[in-house]
């Protein structure tokens, strides 16, 4: 029942998110967007840890496979190597990675998620400017997928 209680948040969160195609901001891109910059570091840790403690739990009670595997996949994987960036970056830095994803028109209503892989894509990038990393990177190259 615990499992249960850790993957509401998180199921309610990506069936939001997935609305958000209409052209409204979706509630978590809102949000985000309302928030000071200490916030946005608080939520940014707030969120991986809940990323990561719910993929632990997974693994306790449900083991490796199903649902775990793909919860791995789509979601802990990036999580886990933003853990190990963190020894090179701050959380500072992935949010300003965050808010450059969601200044540009065409992602300002794209999902967390994607804003995560933006960000995670920046702190690999050569360079120790925003506008080197632009320039070793090009805009083009870092943007999401879109599957």
């Amino acid at each position: 029942m615990n499992i249960i209680k850790k993957l509401i948040p998180i199921l309610l969160t990506t069936l939001l998110v997935a609305q958000g195609g209409s052209g409204k901001l979706s509630p978590v891109v809102t949000y985000w967007k309302t928030l000071s910059v200490d916030e946005k570091e608080t939520f940014l840790f707030s969120y991986l840890t809940q990323v990561y403690e719910t993929h632990t739990e997974l693994q306790d009670s449900e083991g490796f496979g199903g649902f775990t595997e793909w919860y791995y996949k789509n979601r802990a994987e990036l999580i886990y190597g933003i853990f190990d960036k963190l020894e090179e970056v701050t959380i500072a830095e992935m949010a300003e990675w965050i808010d450059e994803f969601y200044s540009h028109g065409e992602y300002s209503n794209r999902p967390f998620y994607e804003a995560l892989e933006f960000a995670y894509r920046f702190a690999d990038a050569e360079g120790g400017t925003m506008w080197q990393k632009y320039e070793n990177l090009k805009f083009e190259t870092i943007k999401p997928g879109t599957d």
